[in-house]
């Protein structure tokens, strides 16, 4: 997810009560909440490094734990050195390591539900798991964190102005994070339904093998990818409708085999991309010179990896990139 919703979730959360057990919570949850995405560091150094740790030891649950023990340790020895509040609850080490450890552990799951996924088990298992239910950037999540802890925050001012007992921020905390796990609910009975329909269908006259149904900004519209045999087929569906429009799928088929493909799937962004494509399709272009390779994972609009080989099947370039388009 965006860093807007592991913050607004980090906010909630301490609203919701955790801000009660020791000092400085809050901060806690918003660091924790957004230190797993440490890693798009490793993105300084290229693009291909990008690939290979975005999502990695600090999306795991190894990580998460060592990130959260360092952050509740730094903020213990730095709040002690700042002076209490009177009415404020104690600073509390152990305290400090359950809400780092939630925070850490959120940010996880909140990247869990969507499409791009983690590797929850690294560094033993590198399997990469998704939910698929959830767009990375989703207005209707930030509503609802709006509605939830923004309402509060208004009745908040208008009771101060009229003199009357302020309101806590709790109860609306707590609905916004309840709204967030309903909309899991309703996207992921969609999500069912639609990967159910995709499969009682056949694809140029063919069965699926594999399939895929990923979110779009409206909870009820999906992106679907189907595989067979020989291609791979993109098309829309709707949860509200009881059958997809198979038969106008649009095809991507699968290349043929080449000394050129087996070169650039054994290149190192070649075997990064296929460890975490999911659907990926690859075509290969050749001219007098060269041969150019290019994957692209057909779950995302623009998530491409490109070998360039020359005849002698030699890797002298290669690249990942957000911007790919596919060519047929």
């Amino acid at each position: 997810m965006d860093n807007l919703t592991h913050t607004l979730t980090g906010i909630a959360l301490s609203q919701a009560g955790l801000n009660r057990k020791t000092r400085f919570a809050t901060l806690a949850l918003i660091l924790g909440s957004n230190a797993p995405d440490v890693d798009v560091l490793a993105g300084a150094r290229g693009s291909v490094n990008y690939l290979e740790y975005h999502r990695g030891i600090t999306h795991s649950f190894v990580g998460v734990t060592a990130l959260a023990l360092i952050l509740a340790v730094g903020i213990y020895f730095a709040g002690r050195k700042i002076k209490p509040k009177p009415s404020g609850p104690p600073l509390d080490i152990r305290w400090l390591l359950v809400v780092c450890w939630i925070a850490t552990v959120g940010h996880l799951l909140l990247d869990f539900t969507n499409q791009y996924g983690v590797r929850p088990f690294l560094p033993f298992i590198g399997r990469w798991h998704a939910w698929d239910i959830m767009p990375i950037f989703d207005p209707i999540l930030w509503l609802i964190f709006a509605l939830g802890l923004g309402l509060p925050f208004l009745l908040r001012m208008v009771s101060e102005e009229v003199g009357a007992g302020r309101p806590g921020y709790r109860r609306g905390a707590v609905l916004a994070l309840a709204g967030m796990v309903l909309l899991w609910g309703l996207r992921d009975f969609n999500h069912r339904r639609v990967l159910t329909e995709l499969a009682s269908n056949n694809y140029g006259q063919e069965p699926a093998l594999r399939l895929g149904a990923f979110p779009t900004l409206n909870p009820f519209d999906w992106s679907c990818v189907v595989e067979t045999d020989t291609a791979y087929y993109m098309l829309p569906a709707s949860a509200l409708n009881s059958d997809v429009d198979a038969a106008h799928a649009e095809p991507f088929h699968k290349p043929e085999p080449s000394p050129a493909l087996d070169a650039a799937m054994r290149s190192h962004v070649g075997r990064l991309f296929m460890n975490f494509a999911r659907f990926p399709w690859a075509e290969v272009e050749e001219d007098q010179d060269e041969y150019e390779v290019r994957i692209r994972d057909l779950r995302f609009d623009r998530f491409e990896a490109t070998v360039d080989l020359d005849r002698n099947l030699a890797v002298h370039d290669q690249n990942f990139s957000f911007t790919g388009e596919p060519r047929r």
